[in-house]
């Protein structure tokens, strides 16, 4: 329980650590390219991929691009939604992406629902709906950009799932698929603000690495909890999802005086029994 509550934990932290950092006038881009960076670095020491599966002609490299363009896309657009809508909703978001993710795998991959897993993923649709479309205080354009960035993370984090899951579907193993992926991301990442002309910084680049070393740490301490707890996935997908709800609740309570609407609170109570009834299903 140690690991999953460590990933929880450092899944949290790396949207802390976006959302003082924008409103400290770091560069979010210039954080993420150096993220990717030592991620790729961390990947290979921890993960060690075969990199004999790396070929010219099987590796489905048009996939890898696509998701090293996708991956640091994504980021910048946590880091907005957590700028507009707040921590609380941002991770709620996030964490219910994994909805899609499954609705994709029952029309893609033909896996078979049981009516547990359907109102698991009613429950966190539900969820979806009342965190993007709960109203604030703030004015009206703020509200709607709050909301698109909110459907942009959950829609976002469920591509790359998918992504990840149809790259694994062609024989690619979970840690190349991992390792390519964030050297793309850097890649591209990289080539994009050298294009705009960055003026590079020390100060982006130390706080790029200290959230490549969270998001890396979420990624290895959450699939070592499932490797632990092979015969117990529903307790390892149940309490890294619940956790990271929880745990921003509080983030965003305490550390950013956010306010919990009604609809939120609605809409936090749904997300965790959808969580339980899709952990229960598996």
């Amino acid at each position: 329980m140690e690991l999953i509550f460590s990933a929880a934990l450092c899944s949290v932290l790396v949207s802390i650590l976006l959302k003082f950092s924008k409103s400290r006038g770091f560069d979010v881009m210039q954080m993420i390219v150096w993220n990717y960076a030592i991620a790729t670095i961390l990947c290979f020491f921890w993960f060690k991929p075969d990199l004999n599966q790396i070929s010219l002609t099987s590796t489905p490299w048009w996939l890898i691009g696509l998701l090293g363009i996708a991956l640091p896309s994504i980021f910048l657009l946590l880091s907005k939604s957590l700028d507009q809508a707040g921590i609380i909703r941002t991770e709620i978001a996030q964490r219910l992406s994994v909805v899609l993710s499954l609705l994709a795998a029952y029309f893609l991959f033909q896996e078979k629902f049981s009516t547990l897993k359907l109102i698991g993923i009613a429950l966190g649709l539900g969820a979806i709906v009342l965190i993007i479309f709960s109203k604030t205080s703030t004015p009206t354009l703020q509200t709607k950009k709050a909301g698109m960035y909110l459907l942009a993370v959950w829609l976002g984090y469920a591509l790359v799932d998918v992504l990840l899951k149809f790259s694994t579907s062609l024989g690619l193993k979970f840690a190349v698929s991992l390792n390519l992926m964030f050297v793309f991301a850097f890649i591209i990442s990289m080539g994009y603000l050298s294009l705009r002309q960055t003026s590079w910084t020390l100060q982006n680049f130390l706080a790029g690495l200290s959230l490549g070393v969270l998001n890396f740490a979420n990624i290895a301490l959450y699939v070592k909890a499932h490797m632990l707890l092979k015969d117990s996935p529903a307790i390892v997908f149940a309490g890294m999802n619940i956790l990271v709800v929880v745990l921003g609740v509080i983030a965003g309570i305490l550390v950013f005086k956010e306010k919990i609407t009604l609809k939120n609170s609605l809409g936090i109570l749904l997300a965790i029994t959808g969580v339980l009834c899709l952990a229960f299903a598996i």
